[in-house]
Order: structure tokens, then sequence, then C-alpha cells
């Protein structure tokens, strides 16, 4: 299995080249995404592809990352590499920059996508899983950027793009860990895209409201009223308005206008109320 060792495994590693007949504006940029075989992370692969960026994707399945580059180059002609990488392990981050900065290839774009939730009460999951949460959620999220930031305020060029979540705007009953970790992606998104300011570097927060991209099977709360009683938007609808916010250096957007005002409908509410409400749509 690919996700045996903790290290990053590159022995699969391919390159897919682009067709010689096509030209793109943004050819020799290139946008690394994390989670990007699925949901919203796919979604920005084809997005970024189609607007002629080249690719790295990172994702923990090989045998799905491969069939992910192949299936993008073939439709777009872009150049397409993946590594597989668990980024619950600790070092993931590292490995995944040595990596790249050994390619010779230069990222331009870092899209720290990958996420994971788990349903339940605190006390009920194991410890081990909202340990690998935190560092899947947040570690990872902050090491990726600490490690390819410099290179871009050293080129006085580069975006990041954090996903976040409308979750980030409350705290969330019987998904405690989750919606705080997302509550850390917006605040550390919004304090960096401060510091860099006249940098040339741009941060990006992006905060869907319920979304159909299998997270919410895997995180069993598709069920529940959050899923229920609000029709979810797609992926690819939530990747466009993130990448559009992106490359305008928006710090902060959120996909879906009922979203946005039932988030920021949250910062004039008691918070012993907006912790109820929250619950309630959670159950």
């Amino acid at each position: 299995m690919l996700l045996s060792s903790d290290v990053i495994i590159t022995s699969k590693e391919k390159i897919v080249e682009a067709f010689d007949t096509i030209s793109y504006m943004h050819k020799d940029k290139t946008a690394l995404i994390t989670g990007a075989t699925s949901g919203i992370g796919y979604e920005l692969a084809k997005i970024f592809s189609k607007n002629g960026y080249n690719l790295i994707l990172i994702a923990r399945d090989g045998k799905i990352l491969e069939k992910t580059a192949h299936e993008i180059s073939t439709q777009f002609g872009n150049k397409i590499s993946y590594i597989a990488s668990d980024l619950a392990k600790s070092n993931s981050s590292e490995t995944i920059y040595k990596e790249v900065k050994n390619k010779g290839i230069i990222v331009d774009i870092l899209i720290n996508n990958a996420g994971f939730g788990i349903y339940g009460d605190f006390s009920t999951i194991d410890l081990e899983k909202h340990m690998d949460l935190i560092q899947v959620n947040i570690s990872a999220l902050v090491s990726l950027t600490r490690f390819f930031l410099p290179d871009m305020l050293e080129k006085k060029q580069g975006k990041i793009l954090n996903t976040a979540s409308t979750a980030a705007f409350q705290p969330g009953p019987h998904m405690a860990i989750y919606y705080a970790t997302k509550a850390f992606v917006l605040s550390f998104s919004e304090a960096l895209a401060s510091e860099l300011e006249g940098s040339g570097v741009s941060v990006t927060a992006l905060c869907p409201g319920p979304t159909k991209t299998g997270f919410e099977k895997g995180s069993q709360i598709n069920k529940s009223k959050l899923f229920t009683l609000v029709k979810p938007m797609n992926a690819e609808t939530v990747a466009q308005i993130g990448y559009n916010a992106l490359m305008k250096g928006k710090p902060v957007v959120i996909a879906g206008w009922k979203n946005a005002l039932l988030a920021y409908s949250n910062r004039f509410a008691p918070r012993t109320l907006v912790t109820r409400i929250s619950k309630y749509t959670l159950e």
C-alpha cells in the first residue's frame, strides 16, 4: 500500500507531458493542490488546468492520483505531476517540499485544500483520530505554507488558497474539533494576508457551506439537518468561486450569498444562541 510508510511515495510519480500544439497564458506557472482527487480539490485542478497552469497533485491514493493526472492532462494538455502522500504523517509537508525542489519545479500557487471531519461527541472519538484531523486540517496546511512561502516572497509573486469553511464562524457541537480547525484556518489566513500586503503574495481563505464533495458521507453528517434542510452547493461552483477570489487577491470569500448571510449573522447573535443553533443543525 502506498500509505504504509511515513515517507512520501514517489516511485510511481509520473509527469505527463503537455501537447506541443497547445499554448496557454500560464503555461510556465505551476499550482500545487492538496486533496486533489475529489470534491473541491478535483474541481480546482480542472479549473487551473483549463486556465493553462501546470499542476502538482497531492493526495493519499497513488492509483487514483495517476488516473486523475491522466484524465486532466488528456483533457487540457498540461504538465501534470503527482505525489502520493498521507498528510496525517508529521513529516509529509517537508518531504513534499523537498521532492518538488529536487524536481526543479517552482510553485506559483499553493492550494491547501486537503481536510476531513469526524462526526460524533468529542469524548467518544479516539484521540488518535482527533490528532490526525488536527494534523491534516491545521499542521500540514501551516507547514506547506511555511515551506513554499519564502520562495514566493523571493520572487515577489505568488498566491495561496486555504480551504476553510462556514464552520469557521461558529462552534460545532458533535464536530467540535473540525469546526475549531476551520476557525484556525480562517484566522491564520486573514492574519497572513495582512502580513503579506505589498509583498506580491496574496492569501485567500475559501469558506464553503454544505457542499456535495463526498466529505458529508465520510464525516457521516449527510443525514444531519445541515444537509437535509439546506440544499448543498456543487463542488464545481464552489471551486470556481474560490479560483475567482484567489485571482483577485481577496482575503476571504464565502461561497454563496445564503452562506455568507448566515455566517456574518453569527457575529451579531449571542454565542450561546449561535452554539445552540449550530448543534441543532448537526443533529
